[in-house]
């Protein structure tokens, strides 16, 4: 049985991931930073299901907590087939209004994250000669957005990551790609009215907006066997919003 550690999980797009890998069979490793209660109540539903699940607490932008987050599911579930990068933050603001703190904060969680993240997993997917790393990315990190340039700096810089991270682990036959999202309605579109969000669909040549199940069903798949000589690829998921 494989085992997948979903880092962002205990909502949106990482709980769409869990309950898809959970489903496809996979033990399933929890992370979450604050939000323990809704991560438990997610492995509470996933254990209920018969799935084998965990939940585990971490701030991926904190190198050491990604470490001692990777032993304590290498330690209940053995080596880590899969990763699923997915924690990360968004923000709106002006560029010219960015503080340091945001910015350090930003490129911390959603690039670094992602960085300790594969680090900590790599050497056990090395030995084993097999593994499949998928880090969800954006759109903005593609063509950029105005008033999220942190966020859209963060997620290039993701996307570069993925394509030289599968030139670098692909002789030891480890698999890396990135989902890039379009607009899909999670918490992060809170912030945003009923206009602006009816204006996203319209922009959106499918004319409708994405769901956390759309990205999770890309994730088992590009973590599947039918994926097997897919690597290094951003794949869109995003209406043909970006195209």
């Amino acid at each position: 049985m494989r085992t997948v550690l979903i880092t962002g999980a205990s909502r949106g797009i990482g709980a769409a991931c869990a309950r898809e890998f959970a489903e496809a069979g996979y033990r399933v490793a929890l992370n979450y930073h604050r939000s323990e209660d809704q991560a438990n109540a997610l492995c509470a539903e996933l254990t209920a299901q018969g799935c084998e699940a965990m939940t585990v607490q971490a701030d991926v932008a904190d190198s050491a907590a990604v470490t001692r987050m990777v032993d304590a599911v290498k330690e209940r579930f053995g080596a880590i087939d899969t990763l699923v990068c997915n924690a990360g933050i968004a923000m709106q603001k002006l560029f010219t209004d960015t503080t340091d703190e945001e910015w350090s904060r930003m490129l911390s969680t959603d690039l670094s994250g992602a960085f300790y993240c594969a680090r900590a997993v790599a050497p056990d997917m090395i030995r084993a000669h097999c593994g499949c790393i998928v880090n969800i990315a954006s759109m903005w990190g593609e063509v950029g957005t105005s008033c999220e340039v942190a966020y859209s700096a963060a997620k290039a810089g993701l996307i570069g990551l993925t394509k030289a991270l599968a030139k670098e682990l692909g002789p030891s036959g480890i698999r890396v790609n990135a989902i890039s999202p379009g607009v899909i309605m999670t918490d992060m579109m809170q912030s945003f009215s009923v206009e602006d969000v009816a204006a996203l669909r319209d922009e959106t040549p499918l004319c409708t907006l994405g769901t956390p199940g759309d990205i999770a069903h890309a994730a088992v798949f590009l973590a599947s066997d039918n994926a097997r000589y897919i690597t290094g690829q951003i794949l869109g998921v995003n209406g043909g919003m970006v195209i």
